[in-house]
């Protein structure tokens, strides 16, 4: 079971090219106090940088597996890694057939992730 749980209503994928960055987040809301999940990369590739609700939870390869399953992504952190997340392990995002933008970011952040991405059997 998940530490941490976003119920995403919206996922974004945006190519900043001026600060250098794709981002790919998934959230609750538009607020900006709704919880969150964000992934960050520079254009040329790199380590990818995941933060949960709020900067001060996140950490540079900190992610041990993305996994996309029936229901959205199950992350993987690092054990060494854990502190930076609030000493969370595993944070869910669960992906309904209602969230917008959900097969773009999904597509950007295989790509993006790499080897660290699985999917589970339909």
């Amino acid at each position: 079971m998940a530490d941490v749980t976003i119920k995403a209503a919206y996922a974004s994928l945006v190519e900043d090219d001026e600060e250098g960055f794709l981002f790919i987040g998934f959230a609750e809301g538009e607020a900006e106090d709704e919880p969150y999940v964000l992934f960050r990369q520079a254009l040329n590739g790199g380590p990818v940088w995941c933060e949960v609700s709020d900067e001060s939870f996140g950490a540079e390869d900190g992610l041990e597996r993305v996994t996309r399953t029936a229901k959205g992504l199950e992350i993987r952190i690092r054990p060494e890694a854990s502190a930076d997340f609030g000493f969370a392990r595993e944070i869910g995002i669960r992906i309904g057939p209602d969230c917008e933008d959900a097969a773009p970011a999904l597509e950007a952040l295989r790509e993006m992730l790499g080897p660290v991405w699985a999917e589970t059997a339909s």
